[in-house]
C-alpha cells in the first residue's frame, strides 16, 4: 500500500515537472486538465495544489528550459556558485580563497547560459528584448548565489523570476568557526545569518581578549566589504557584457535585414536582366530573318537584272 502511494506520489511529481517543460502558451490548459485527472481521481488535495500552480513568466520559462534541457550547464553554475561561497567563506575566516577563479568561472558560465536561453527564446517564437534578457540573467545569478535548498527556488519549476540576494549583507556576516573548519555542508555566503556569541566560560573575559575579538571582526567585516565591491565590479562587466550582446544582436539583425533587401533588388534585377535579355535573343532572331530575306531578295534581284540584259542583248 505504501509503495503504491509512493509511486503515485512520483507520478505526480512528472506530471508537475512535465508541466513547466511545456512551450510557455500551453501551460495553462495542460495545468487544468491535469488538475481535473487528479479531482476525478479522488485525489482532491493534489487537484488543488497543481490548480495553484502560476504561470511562468517568460524569463523564469526560459530559466526553466535551461534546467531541463542544459542540465549539464545548469549544474556547472550551482556548483561554480557553491565554489564561490566557499571562497568567499575561507577569505572572511582568514583562510586562502579562489575568489577571482570562482568569479571568472561564475561570468562564462552565466553568459553561456544567456546566450542559450536566448536561443530557447526565439526559437519559442519570442523576441528576445533586452529587459527580458536582463531577468533571466539576474535569475541565474540569484540561483547561484543561494544554490539548491530546501524551501528555496525550485529551479525546473519556477513561476516567477528571483531576485539576487543584496550584496549588502556580505558586509555584516559573521562566519561561525565551526563552519570555517568544516567543508562538506554547503555555505551561504549571499544570506545574513547573524550568531550572537557564545557565552564566556569561567571568567569573563578580559579586554585584551575582547579587543583581539574587536580586531578579528573588523577584519572579516574587510574582508566582506572587499569580495561585496568585486562581486559588484564582476555582476556590472556581466550586466555590461550582456548588453554589448544584445546591441551586438539587433546590428547583426539589421545587417541581416539589409542584406535580406539587397537580395531581393538583386533577384530583381537580374529577373528584368533576363527579361531583357530573353527581347534581345528575339529581336536578333526577327533581324536574322530580315536579313535573310532581304539577301534572298537582293539575289533575285540580280539574276532578273541579269536576264533582263541578255534580253536586251538578243534583240
Amino acid at each position: 500500500m505504501a509503495k503504491s502511494a509512493e509511486a503515485k506520489g512520483d507520478k505526480a511529481a512528472a506530471d508537475v515537472d512535465a508541466l513547466y517543460k511545456l512551450p510557455l502558451a500551453d501551460f495553462t490548459a495542460s495545468r487544468n486538465a491535469l488538475a481535473g485527472r487528479l479531482k476525478k481521481a479522488g485525489r482532491t488535495e493534489e487537484a488543488d495544489r497543481v490548480k495553484a500552480l502560476g504561470k511562468p513568466s517568460n524569463a523564469a520559462w526560459a530559466v526553466n528550459q535551461l534546467y531541463w534541457r542544459q542540465r549539464d550547464q545548469f549544474d556547472r553554475l550551482i556548483a561554480t556558485g557553491e565554489r564561490l561561497r566557499k571562497a568567499q567563506a575561507a577569505k572572511l575566516a582568514g583562510r586562502s580563497g579562489d575568489i577571482r577563479g570562482a568569479l571568472d568561472q561564475l561570468r562564462e558560465t552565466l553568459s553561456s547560459l544567456t546566450r542559450t536561453a536566448a536561443e530557447l527564446i526565439r526559437d519559442a517564437g519570442s523576441n528576445t528584448t533586452p529587459d527580458l534578457m536582463r531577468r533571466v540573467t539576474s535569475t541565474l545569478e540569484a540561483l547561484a548565489s543561494i544554490g539548491i535548498v530546501p524551501g528555496g527556488p525550485q529551479p525546473g519549476r519556477l513561476a516567477d523570476e528571483v531576485d539576487p540576494p543584496g550584496f549588502e549583507t556580505l558586509a555584516a556576516l559573521v562566519p561561525s568557526s565551526e563552519r570555517g573548519e568544516r567543508g562538506d555542508a554547503p555555505t551561504r555566503v549571499l544570506t545574513f545569518r547573524h550568531e550572537p556569541p557564545k557565552p564566556a566560560k569561567g571568567k569573563a573575559s578580559s579586554e585584551e581578549e575582547e579587543k583581539r575579538r574587536a580586531e578579528e571582526r573588523k577584519a572579516q567585516i574587510a574582508a566582506a566589504k572587499a569580495a561585496a565591491q568585486e562581486a559588484e565590479r564582476t555582476l556590472k562587466d556581466a550586466r555590461a557584457t550582456a548588453q554589448q550582446a544584445q546591441a551586438d544582436l539587433k546590428k547583426a539583425a539589421a545587417r541581416a535585414k539589409d542584406t535580406e533587401q539587397e537580395m531581393i533588388e538583386a533577384e530583381q534585377r537580374m529577373e528584368k536582366a533576363a527579361k531583357e535579355a530573353h527581347s534581345a535573343r528575339q529581336l536578333a532572331r526577327r533581324l536574322a530573318v530580315e536579313a535573310e530575306s532581304a539577301a534572298q531578295a537582293v539575289e533575285d534581284a540580280e539574276r532578273a537584272l541579269e536576264r533582263a540584259t541578255e534580253a536586251v542583248k538578243a534583240l
